[in-house]
């Protein structure tokens, strides 16, 4: 079908390896598992950036987060750089985010025509990474292993407020589209905050499932000794000291995520409903993201910020018009593919012509079973709080190669070690395979050029939210409109409130003429 509608459904912190449709069983998914039934999984599909700020501006324009400045969770996203909402809206379509974007700075639309709600996260600098404090491990966001200690019930949190307030708009907009005389095609964007730490649920989806049988982490806790450099400055920036983790909290964590993952399906299925009822289903594709993983207890380890597949592994799952139906597509995809994807389902094909270089490359072929030319790798970087300088992440045919200038190189061979426990680095045999990935890594990217912008970066915005926090604070989140003189009945523009209401009936009903009109 040609131009179809676009409705991207992205969850916060899910890795892919929690999901039945990536081989995770007993975890209960009913709305995706019928997306992935109907459509293409992409199971080896990666985020570019393992942390949700620059993970989000790298995924919008299609470019590594390293060559638009979005280098950590205050990372400045400039407005001058285009974003496929941008693409899109030239293209003819309305563009529309309902959710978490997590854009640093005062532009919080980045080409996205109507906004429904506001963020959840902070908008300024006030979560900059700094290299230079190197004595003592920095972490601008205190996060804390408390979330993992504290798991367990709620009857309401903070995560569970915003995602219904998102899910309500998301599901209006739908609906408002269906009776609204814009026949544009959409984009909507409906952004999530769950699985997101902390891990707390309501006992509707805890219910779900048998507390005595969730799993422990496949790989069990790594000493601290044993840690690679980067796992124990990591544990550091998390205050892992803080807590003794028992066996009952990781299994209470682990309860506690799968039921807020069932909870982010349940989202999903409520936007899919409204599609189904307004008809849209047929002529909209889906697509269901993450913006980064979640280490999940695995090797003692908790959240993102990692090199690790369970941190950069992430759910992709298309369905729609012009897909195959239960495809699984194993090639290396990653979030960078979105927009070249977006653009050649917008243009019937034709593609445009980017204003700059894109790092992804369209997956319009993978949505129907051709893979053909494709490459099996994809880049990752890493450039906030817990390393001290860029970490490049090379994926090529199974392999994963970890560069940092401060720290030993990292490579594992996937196919043979999912859980990556090896270092094949430095081993004779794996020689010129390391050499050759060390290479590409150094041509891929310029790393003294980014450690020098970076650094001049993290002074920039540590100054100017110092700056910025005296005297009178003025934010930059973003406020929506809510104009109460244009919703419901309203006398001076709606003086006939019979017809004002029967325009907004879906589906429209033409007005019928009476029998015995009045006379006048």
């Amino acid at each position: 079908m040609s131009r179809p509608n676009i409705l991207v459904i992205q969850a916060d912190q899910l890795t892919a390896m929690v999901l039945p449709m990536y081989g995770k069983p007993g975890v209960i998914t009913p709305n995706l598992s019928r997306l992935a039934d109907r459509g293409v999984t992409f199971v080896n599909a990666y985020c570019n950036n393992p942390v949700c700020a620059p993970s989000r501006a790298s995924m919008l324009t299609g470019r590594m987060s390293s060559a638009i400045g979005a280098y950590d969770n205050a990372g400045e996203f400039s407005s001058a750089t285009p974003t496929l909402a941008h693409y899109l809206r030239r293209l003819g379509y309305r563009t529309c985010l309902s959710g978490k974007m997590h854009f640093i700075g005062a532009d919080q639309l980045h080409g996205f025509e109507e906004r429904l709600t506001t963020d959840i996260y902070p908008s300024d600098y006030g979560w900059t990474a700094d290299w230079t404090k190197t004595d003592e491990p920095y972490s601008p966001s205190r996060m804390s292993l408390r979330s993992v200690v504290e798991a367990g019930l709620c009857e309401r949190n903070l995560q569970i407020d915003y995602d219904e307030h998102v899910a309500y708009h998301a599901e209006q907009w739908l609906y408002d589209q269906a009776r609204d005389a814009d026949q544009r095609p959409f984009l909507l964007w409906a952004s999530f905050t769950h699985p997101h730490n902390p891990f707390i649920t309501t006992k509707e989806f805890w219910d779900l499932y048998d507390h005595d049988k969730i799993d422990l982490p496949r790989v069990p806790f790594i000493p601290f000794a044993e840690r690679d450099p980067w796992s124990r400055r990591y544990a550091l920036t998390i205050r892992a000291d803080e807590h003794d983790i028992s066996e009952e909290n990781l299994r209470t964590a682990r309860h506690a995520y799968y039921a807020m993952t069932s909870y982010f399906d349940s989202l999903v299925g409520r936007l899919l409903g409204v599609l189904e009822r307004t008809g849209a289903a047929e002529r909209t594709v889906v697509f269901i993201v993450a913006d980064h993983g979640e280490m999940m207890g695995e090797r003692g380890s908790w959240f993102k910020f990692q090199p690790f597949e369970w941190s950069v592994r992430v759910p992709m799952i298309a369905s729609g018009p012009g897909v195959g139906h239960g495809l699984r597509e194993e090639k290396a995809v990653s979030l960078l593919d979105l927009l070249p994807t977006f653009v050649d389902l917008a243009s019937d094909g034709k593609g445009v012509d980017p204003i700059d270089t894109l790092d992804g490359a369209s997956l319009a072929g993978m949505l129907q079973g051709d893979s053909s030319g494709r490459e099996d790798t994809t880049r990752i970087e890493f450039l906030g709080e817990g390393v001290c300088a860029p970490a490049c992440i090379l994926l090529r045919d199974s392999f994963k190669y970890v560069h940092c200038r401060t720290d030993p190189p990292m490579l594992f061979d996937l196919k043979r070690d999912p859980d990556e426990l090896v270092n094949l680095a430095g081993r004779p045999e794996h020689a010129k395979r390391q050499q050759a990935m060390h290479a590409e890594v150094l041509a891929r990217w310029d790393v003294e050029t980014i450690e020098r912008d970076v650094l001049a970066s993290q002074r920039r915005r540590l100054f100017a939210q110092e700056a910025l926090l005296e005297g009178k604070w003025s934010a930059w989140d973003y406020q929506p409109l809510n104009d109460a003189s244009r919703q419901f009945v309203r006398g001076a523009v709606d003086p006939n409130t019979t017809a004002t209401k029967a325009k907004r009936r879906f589906p429209f009903v033409p007005a019928v003429a009476p029998h015995h009109p009045r006379k006048r």
